[in-house]
């Protein structure tokens, strides 16, 4: 339960400065519309695998979304595959936040709850790779993650000619980074 918990979150997070109006906070089942629409009015660009309504609202505490003036402006998703290995899914920056730093927000935000909740390994399969290798993943081949292969490729249309590029970022030594006071005074 601590790692469904983890993946929930807080309720609200504040922004970073420059955005006087927006915040992150946990999804709820009332966004569930609003993250699809998101998602739908996204997918002809080509980076999006389609969503069910339906499967959102039953994942939504998994979502962070980012809110300004009332409207879920982005979102994604902290998916678990494995005990050891979660995965950022359905990351949306609406046209009228990118830009913003929204989407690095929401990705630092679903790494800490994946630091948190327990996990090894933080994986996205993304056509821009670029964004991530900004925030610390790295290329690697799909058959690194059999998680996400046994959890979804084999069913999805696009198995074997995928055009997303596997990355991972490692998040071990992110739990590693404190270390108990009494191990300071032996």
């Amino acid at each position: 339960m601590r790692a469904a918990a983890a993946i929930a979150g807080a309720t609200t997070m504040p922004r970073a400065e420059g955005s006087e109006d927006g915040h992150l906070r946990s999804a709820t089942t009332e966004d569930a519309g609003a993250i699809h629409a998101l998602i739908v009015g996204h997918l002809a660009e080509g980076h999006l695998l389609p969503r069910e309504r339906e499967e959102i609202a039953s994942h939504a505490h998994r979502f962070v979304v980012a809110v300004r003036d009332d409207r879920v402006v982005a979102c994604a998703e902290l998916a678990p595959l494995s005990r050891n290995v979660s995965e950022v899914r359905s990351l949306v920056v609406s046209r009228d936040a990118r830009s913003l730093g929204v989407g690095r927000e929401i990705i630092d935000e679903l790494v800490d709850r994946a630091v948190t909740a327990g996990f090894e390994k933080l994986c996205a399969f993304t056509h821009t790779p670029s964004f991530f290798v900004q925030l610390g993943f790295s290329i690697v081949p799909h058959v690194w993650l059999p998680e996400k292969i046994v959890a979804d490729c084999h069913s999805c249309p696009h198995f074997r000619r995928c055009g997303q590029y596997a990355m991972v970022r490692e998040l071990r030594h992110l739990h590693q980074r404190f270390v108990p006071l009494t191990a300071l005074h032996g």
